[in-house]
């Protein structure tokens, strides 16, 4: 090969270490171009990389933040409310739960101070107007639950009866109940007062 050949042939070589970019083909410039050639990985989209588009999303997530604590607020400030509510509604329960049994006692209360003011009555009289009275008072009671429990010849129960006295009898089965002494109460099924009654018992058991 003469010595125009061989410049020639460097000059193609060079030529061909040369990227149509003009830029020299190094190893180097060679391996960032195949890694700039791959998935795009740790490299954002050019729409999101831009400033305007990054601070639109800011505000938008800032907006629906604000929108949140927002909610929060309102919802807890209601939670309290009811919350206060409730109590209040709670304590006036509380406070008033017997008024309806008081206005029902009112009219009882009315023929009571009728009778203590009227004059001239004979004693039959007044008694009959303290039964009206009374049975008055067992009419508003029994409508609010009250009823007196059994006593007079009901076997002695523990529950409902509370034994003071014993008295031998051959008339009764043992431990019958065969005097009352102080009239016991239900309100609704549930004893309130037992009845303080006086027992049966028999000789066997002395």
């Amino acid at each position: 090969m003469s010595g125009d050949e061989m410049k020639n042939a460097e000059i193609k070589n060079d030529k061909e270490k040369i990227n149509i970019n003009g830029t020299p083909e190094t190893p180097e410039a060679k391996k960032g171009a195949e890694g700039g050639a791959g998935d795009g990985e740790g490299t954002l989209p050019a729409e999101e990389a831009d400033p305007g588009v990054l601070q639109k999303l800011l505000s938008e997530q800032t907006a629906r933040a604000d929108d949140y604590y927002n909610r929060l607020v309102r919802l807890q400030a209601d939670f309290e409310n009811f919350r206060r509510r409730t109590r209040q509604d709670m304590e006036n329960f509380y406070k008033y739960a017997s008024e309806q049994l008081i206005r029902a006692l009112l009219p009882v209360l009315d023929n009571f101070e009728r009778a203590l003011a009227a004059e001239g009555d004979t004693i039959d009289s007044f008694k009959a107007g303290v039964e009206m009275i009374y049975r008055q008072l067992l009419d508003v009671l029994a409508a609010e639950g009250l009823a007196a429990i059994p006593a007079c010849g009901e076997q002695f129960d523990p529950v409902r009866h509370e034994a003071v006295l014993q008295e031998e009898s051959g008339d009764y089965p043992d431990n019958t109940v065969i005097e009352e002494l102080r009239r016991g109460y239900f309100l609704k099924d549930k004893v309130i007062r037992p009845s303080m009654v006086k027992v049966a018992r028999t000789s066997q058991n002395k």
